[in-house]
């Protein structure tokens, strides 16, 4: 029996395809995986990458449908305030001090494959 809000099996294997996928493209754009799904209290960041000296946290959104707004529009402020939540409790746990950012991975089903659209720097904090 699935409880409320919880995701089924495909819903879990499509997230998981659209992330990898993510990866993918970042790497090909000389980003460097630091580490995968950073989950705290009150928050969870699905990839940390290191771009050059920066630490880029990056949120990956997947839809399927862009009736509702799509990928990007998914990341309202509240999903923010969470992933600068978890951002800032990585940062102090590993006591990193560098710059660092949020960036949006939006993927989305395009002809048989999967698209993903970078949007650097997507949010600032403060």
């Amino acid at each position: 029996m699935l409880f409320r809000n919880e995701p089924s099996a495909a819903h879990l294997a499509a997230g998981q395809r659209a992330e990898d996928s993510a990866l993918a493209f970042l790497q090909t754009q000389g980003m460097v995986l630091v580490e995968r799904n950073y989950r705290c209290r009150g928050g969870e960041i699905d990839l940390i990458m290191r771009d050059g000296v920066k630490i880029v946290f990056v949120e990956v959104r997947y839809r399927s449908d862009q009736r509702f707004g799509g990928a990007l529009a998914s990341v309202g402020a509240r999903k923010q305030a969470r992933l600068v939540h978890a951002a800032s409790h990585y940062l102090a746990t590993k006591h990193i001090d560098r710059p660092a950012r949020f960036d949006v991975a939006a993927v989305s089903p395009d002809q048989g494959r999967l698209a993903v659209q970078w949007i650097k720097d997507a949010f600032q904090t403060g």
